[in-house]
């Protein structure tokens, strides 16, 4: 369990990133300072920048807030699991479709600026790394088996891709509705972006599929070692 430091901790980082959204629905991009966000979130400047080093940080961590959550459901999945089936657990455990609800506002809004659109990639980019980084935790686990260097690098990379494609996607159609379904729409998408990693981007028929995690998990391969090739390298 975390200590009474550590909630403390994690409170004051999500106040800070609370304030920081409500400051950019409220008065747009650009258009408020490290010392608005501190004030709106009760905390001093200092206290601020022991936590993020600019506004665009702060405004950057309600994406990682998301992804960071996908990334503790992936770890809590048995190390034998596919890979890519973990990933898409992962965004099935997150259950509540208002759990994209902010990484879904902070997309929307960035749509129409260059300079959110850039700290959104940032963030997405933080997660390809943390994605590689957890892999090898579960790899040195499994008996000394490592991970070949450009599976694990691809296969991340193309995890985020699949994750922006869906983001893409609900945004299209939805035009950044924040309705619980809409919401719901996207949390499907993301989960659908992983099944279609996982089977290879078998071409889909046109008839509506009930919950595919049974069909994904005898399409992925497990993970598997550089003296191994995987069906998951095409």
């Amino acid at each position: 369990m975390p200590s009474r430091r550590e909630l403390n901790k994690a409170a004051t980082r999500q106040a800070i990133t609370d304030a920081a959204l409500a400051l950019l629905r409220s008065n747009g991009p650009g258009n408020f300072t490290v010392e608005d966000i501190a004030d709106a979130a009760g905390i001093s400047r200092r206290t601020f920048f022991n936590y993020f080093g600019s506004t665009e940080a702060a405004i950057a961590a309600v994406t990682f807030g998301f992804l960071d959550k996908a990334l503790q459901q992936f770890r809590l999945r048995p190390a034998g699991e596919p890979f890519l089936e973990s990933a898409r657990a992962a965004l099935v455990e997150l259950a509540d479709p208002m759990t994209v609800a902010p990484l879904a506002e902070l997309y929307s809004l960035g749509q129409a600026n260059p300079q959110l659109s850039r700290s959104e990639l940032e963030a997405w980019d933080h997660c390809t790394a943390q994605i590689i980084a957890a892999a090898r935790e579960r790899s040195s686990g499994g008996a000394g088996v490592e991970l070949d260097e450009l599976y694990l690098r691809a296969l991340a990379g193309s995890v985020i891709s699949c994750g922006k494609a869906a983001m893409d996607v609900w945004f299209a159609r939805r035009g950044g509705s924040l309705t619980p379904e809409s919401l719901s729409s996207l949390r499907q998408l993301l989960i659908d972006s992983m099944s279609l990693l996982g089977t290879g981007f078998a071409r889909p028929d046109n008839t509506p599929q009930a919950d595919t995690s049974a069909a994904t998990q005898a399409t992925i391969p497990a993970d598997t070692s550089t003296a191994t090739p995987s069906p998951d390298r095409h």
